[in-house]
């Protein structure tokens, strides 16, 4: 930031070295103290502050140094950043929000009947923020909440469903994983990394293939948005994708080269064993069990 006074950079200064020292190593999704520190913020989101000095019911719990270089940098942000971030958090809000309302329910509906589990009966929280991890956009679980980066490149315009969705298929996704634990200890077989979650991508897209073309001619004036913290809520948002040239639509795996890193034999195998059950000609068993000896 420029134009800050000194004690807003010393401020800000003391609270960047902070997080350097103590968080930046931890990894978002797996971490337990950071998934339990990024609920409480957003669960406190309303408090002026978190230390419950001025009100004590916004004691958010949170540990004291982590509380104190808060509330010393939140100052800053708010003067410098916090307005441009919000406006662009809402646009993309704005933009996105009409994709989910036409396709959501249809979307949302066909994903808990693949993944034969049923959607959390709460909304489903999603936190628009202006950075979100190097993917730009993650889930954690217990209680599902997905954050998604309303500035980054890959999260704009028909390309946001697919995100919103695919995330959102991080909650109902267990029955799939456990399926193919199972299926590799029968027959006695390492699990293959990552698999499911390759099959969560791959599946997203095909869901919204035939969305595809309109998601997008409905969605190109979708605004790129900048930074940070609008927190929407709302359940599962969808992803268009379609592996199909005719649509002009490429999905997030296939643009970000995923298939490219290890996960050549996975797209064999989602292509040829598991889009037989997406079309309805083979049943979930079967589809897990062919996918698991091919490997």
């Amino acid at each position: 930031m420029n134009n800050l006074t000194p004690a807003e950079a010393r401020a800000w200064n003391s609270a960047l070295a902070f997080y350097t020292k103590i968080y930046a190593d931890k990894d978002l999704t797996v971490s337990l103290e950071m998934i339990l520190i990024k609920n409480q913020l957003g669960d406190f989101e309303t408090c002026g502050d978190l230390s419950g000095v001025k009100k004590k019911t916004c004691d958010a719990g949170l540990p004291a140094g982590l509380t104190q270089t808060l509330e010393s940098a939140a100052p800053v942000y708010r003067a410098h950043l916090w307005a441009e971030h919000d406006r662009a958090n809402r646009r993309w809000i704005s933009a996105v929000a009409p994709l989910v309302r036409r396709n959501g329910l249809d979307l949302s509906h066909r994903l808990a009947e693949i993944y034969q589990t049923p959607w959390p009966r709460e909304r489903i929280r999603v936190d628009v923020t202006s950075f979100a991890s190097s993917t730009g956009a993650y889930t954690t679980l217990d209680p599902l909440r997905v954050t998604v980066s309303a500035v980054d490149a890959r999260n704009q315009g028909a390309e946001a469903l697919e995100v919103l969705f695919h995330e959102a298929s991080h909650g109902i996704a267990d029955v799939v994983q456990d399926a193919i634990f199972r299926e590799c200890r029968q027959r006695d077989k390492p699990i293959p990394r990552d698999l499911w979650h390759a099959l969560l991508f791959y599946t997203t897209g095909e869901v919204i293939r035939p969305l595809a073309a309109s998601s997008q001619t409905s969605s190109s004036a979708l605004p790129g948005a900048s930074p940070p913290d609008s927190n929407p809520s709302g359940p599962a948002p969808a992803a268009p994708s379609s592996n199909s040239p005719s649509s002009g639509y490429v999905p997030y795996a296939v643009r970000e080269g995923l298939y490219r890193r290890g996960w050549e034999n996975y797209l064999r195998v989602l292509t040829q064993y598991w889009q037989p059950y997406l079309d309805g000609r083979v049943d979930f068993s079967d589809a897990i069990a062919h996918m698991v000896s091919a490997l």
